[in-house]
């Protein structure tokens, strides 16, 4: 086996090197080719296909339009082709197919049949039959199952065979067992139960309601008896409590908008509504009634002023008339002959007289105008209301007559106010509002009340006073604080100007001392001079003379200078 591989990998070595280059790119171009046509043909084959919830083209747009709306619902994402919805997977459609059998959205055209898309491979035809059985037993199963609400399932389907007479036939019957998911209401919910019926009654040809058992795996019972008194207990106790939910939320929606509507009129804090109360009736209720009219032979003309409609009470279908006269003698009848006859005597008395018979029959058939009017009543109606509404006055300050913003103060600190009732003509208005509002019907003996009622206003005025009380104080208290914060700054006005004046006087003091030193020590001086003497000057003398020297030369070189010196010194004194 191994020489055997040798000559093969020599013969293809020697075959690769006898020919060229192009020969071999274009050999590596068509294997690559290969390849990737091999690999794309894998992963085009091995990706899902999205499979469509009906086998049969849809063509009416309306029901498809529906379909897609009810799809929407769910969030099931899908697309639509020439009248063929599909969805992404097996079990999605499953699903949705499903739903749209018990919500009867299955579109007329689509065969019922043609959901379990059932295959016949068999050659016998028990073969045939117990394949179809076992079919149409594990697709019921899967769309059950594909249903939310149902965690495990099992169907058993028994098909009618058929005999001789068919009152010996034995209906098909099915029995489904479920499991409800925790937390699921299918086994209360009669729309769902009805559902699951309905998926069953089209999956099985032939088969009806009543032999259709459906049972909860956990207590056995049948939940598709709709005849048990303890389902009717349960639907009358689920009635009674949409009946209460439906009249609290009239009842809300009215006290509502009588609050909202009163509101506008008077201050939200001035309306009450105390009580809205009602009778409901939630029986929805078919009506037929038959109305006849007269014909209109002649329309009136919309374009002319005046009424020429002509019209007849009733129209001549069908008119017989007979007439039947006789006049003669009678036939009395006798017996067998050779035998006297059994007639009356007094019928023998009026033979062979003459006679005369005549009769008019006349048979007129007329006809008018006749409607059938189909009456459906709303699944709730009104029997009673009852409204009661309480309205307050108003309360006005009173205010000093001196002063049109200041309020009367009482000996507590209370504000005086004044209360004003609402008058008998308003409240005969706002009834009359209000009976607008809610449909007021004397006939179903409603009864409406609009009340004047004074409201407690206690804890409301007593809050308001003490934010007066508050207000006033924290106004005195300012005002204090201005008048301190007042005092202070002139205090310390008065405390400067004092100082400055002090010290000014002070400072002059000095001035005045020292110039007289000043004096007296020239004086000296001058006197020294003059008798000879030489003085010895210390050296902050000698300063202070060369100052003033400077300051005498300076006053004659620049006086405006030095004026404006003085000015700025007299200015900082």
């Amino acid at each position: 086996m191994n020489e055997w591989l040798k000559r093969i990998l020599e013969q293809i070595q020697a075959v690769w090197k006898r020919i060229n280059v192009t020969q071999r790119i274009l050999i590596f171009s068509i294997a690559g080719v290969v390849i990737i046509a091999v690999i794309l043909l894998f992963v085009f084959s091995a990706s899902p296909t999205r499979p469509a919830i009906f086998q049969t083209a849809i063509a009416d747009e309306a029901q498809l339009f529906r379909i897609g709306q009810r799809l929407d619902q769910e969030n099931v994402p899908y697309s639509i082709q020439e009248g063929m919805i599909f969805v992404n997977d097996d079990k999605t459609a499953m699903r949705m197919r499903s739903l749209l059998v018990r919500e009867d959205l299955v579109p007329k055209n689509i065969d019922p049949w043609a959901i379990f898309d059932v295959e016949r491979w068999t050659s016998t035809q028990f073969k045939d039959d117990i394949n179809l059985q076992r079919a149409i037993e594990e697709k019921l199963r899967q769309h059950i199952l594909a249903i939310d609400d149902i965690d495990s399932a099992n169907v058993s389907l028994v098909v009618s065979k058929p005999t001789t007479f068919r009152e010996d036939e034995e209906p098909t019957k099915v029995s489904v067992a479920i499991t409800a998911k925790p937390g699921s209401d299918i086994l209360q919910n009669h729309k769902k139960v009805e559902g699951i019926e309905k998926l069953i009654s089209y999956g099985v040809g032939g088969l009806t309601r009543e032999n259709i058992a459906i049972i909860d795996k956990m207590t056995g019972t049948q939940i598709n008896d709709f005849d048990d008194p303890m389902l009717q207990k349960i639907n009358e106790i689920d009635i009674v409590k949409k009946q209460l939910a439906l009249k609290k939320e009239i009842e809300v929606k009215l006290r509502k908008d009588i609050y909202a509507g009163l509101s506008k009129l008077y201050t939200p804090d001035r309306v009450e509504v105390l009580n809205i109360d009602m009778d409901l009736d939630i029986f929805k209720r078919t009506t037929d009634a038959e109305e006849y009219t007269p014909i209109t032979l002649i329309p009136d003309n919309p374009r002319t002023p005046y009424d020429e409609t002509k019209v007849v009470e009733y129209i001549t279908q069908k008119k017989l008339i007979e007439m039947q006269e006789f006049e003669g003698t009678g036939f009395t009848p006798q017996g067998p002959p050779g035998s006297e006859g059994q007639t009356p005597p007094a019928y023998k008395d009026l033979s062979n007289l003459v006679g005369r018979y005549k009769k008019n029959l006349e048979n007129i058939v007329n006809v008018v105008n006749k409607k059938i009017i189909k009456q459906e009543d709303r699944p709730w109606n009104i029997k009673r209301l009852s409204i009661s509404v309480a309205v307050d006055g108003k309360w006005e300050k009173e205010y000093d007559p001196n002063s049109s913003t200041d309020v009367m103060i009482d000996e507590q600190g209370r504000i005086q106010r004044k209360y004003i009732p609402v008058g008998d003509e308003e409240l005969r208005r706002a009834q009359s509002l209000v009976e607008g509002a809610v449909g007021y019907n004397p006939v179903r003996s409603d009864q409406v009340k609009v009340i004047h009622y004074q409201f407690d206003r206690t804890a409301e005025f007593e809050a308001e006073n003490d934010r007066y009380r508050s207000q006033k104080q924290l106004q005195v208290i300012i005002m204090w604080i201005i008048i301190g914060i007042g005092m202070v700054i002139v205090a310390i006005i008065a405390f400067r100007l004092l100082s400055r004046y002090f010290e000014r006087r002070r400072r002059l003091k000095e001035e005045e001392l020292a110039r007289q030193h000043q004096a007296m020590r020239e004086a000296a001086l001058r006197s020294a001079e003059e008798k000879g003497v030489d003085v010895e000057l210390s050296v902050e003398e000698r300063a202070r003379l060369e100052m003033q020297e400077n300051a005498i030369n300076m006053a004659r070189e620049h006086p405006e200078d030095v004026a404006q010196l003085i000015r700025t010194w007299l200015l900082e004194e």
